[in-house]
């Protein structure tokens, strides 16, 4: 995929690069793979904003994406490659020969006219899925299941994918885009290949314009509040609160702060993510 530049007639277009759109071959979704996507703009059903930052954006439909490829042994075309503005991938539509239709995440060299397939007879090669028992180690994969049977969840946005580094026992050793090496079940389905769109990370989107198009409201720094708002606020000047450490506008700390509670999965992570090991 390739970047499309504009040329500077205003400010905010001198450093604003887009989409060229040149993988997408159809430009409308499948009426029969869409559904209507609720909008609430953060708020939760007593009015009250839940999630900050939220609100606006231009309207679309959610595309149903098939995550779970539980038609096994039955080969299907790639119809194909529409643009999902639910997600950073691309996504392909795909004709099963029982005429079935579904979406899935578009991997890279996955091309309109190709043939894919799921279940443990597929070939390895771009777009199948089949047990990570049939794959053989080094491959990438995307969209991995952590849960047999519960369809992907892992690897999924664009340019993502993940390594087969070892298989022992029941379980293989797997390297997430983080760098975490963590072990998975053999009997656990992923895709072979990398999601496509991969120069999604190079968009600059040049204007804050186009935040608001995604629903995303602005930010305001905490210290620019007062000390009611948030723990930042106050002083004349940036001054410090006497509270160590930042914090979030309900005095929890953030930045550098573990959220991870979930110690029962400890178990199955080899490494972690950066240097350290556990």
């Amino acid at each position: 995929m390739a970047i499309k530049k504009y040329k500077p007639v205003t400010p905010s277009l001198r450093g604003m690069t887009g989409y060229s759109f040149e993988e997408v071959t159809k430009t409308s979704p499948e009426r029969s793979l869409i559904a209507k996507r609720g909008e609430h703009a953060g708020r939760n059903s007593y009015g009250r904003v839940t999630v900050r930052h939220r609100g606006g954006g231009n309207r679309h439909h959610i595309r149903i994406v098939d995550f779970k490829r539980n038609k096994h042994g039955i080969p299907a075309r790639v119809a194909a490659i529409e643009y999902d503005p639910n997600r950073t991938a691309r996504i392909a539509l795909l004709n099963y020969i029982d005429g079935e239709k579904r979406y899935i995440v578009a991997p890279v060299d996955l091309r309109v006219g190709d043939t894919v397939m799921s279940g443990p007879t597929a070939e390895v090669r771009p777009g199948n899925h089949l047990p990570i028992s049939n794959i053989p180690v080094g491959t990438l994969l995307h969209n991995l299941e952590l849960q047999e049977g519960r369809g992907g969840q892992l690897v999924r946005s664009a340019g993502t994918a993940a390594q087969l580094l070892a298989k022992e026992g029941d379980y293989a050793q797997v390297r997430m885009p983080s760098g975490e090496v963590r072990l998975i079940r053999q009997v656990c389905y992923a895709t072979v290949g990398q999601v496509g769109n991969l120069d999604h990370s190079n968009i600059k989107l040049g204007k804050a314009g186009r935040k608001r198009h995604m629903g995303i409201r602005p930010t305001v720094r905490g210290t620019a509040m007062s000390p009611r708002d948030h723990p930042h606020g106050g002083g004349e000047g940036r001054q410090p609160t006497g509270m160590p450490g930042p914090k979030s506008p309900w005095g929890r700390p953030t930045r550098g702060y573990k959220t991870r509670r979930n110690k029962t999965t400890d178990q199955y992570i080899v490494r972690r993510r950066g240097k350290t090991r556990r």
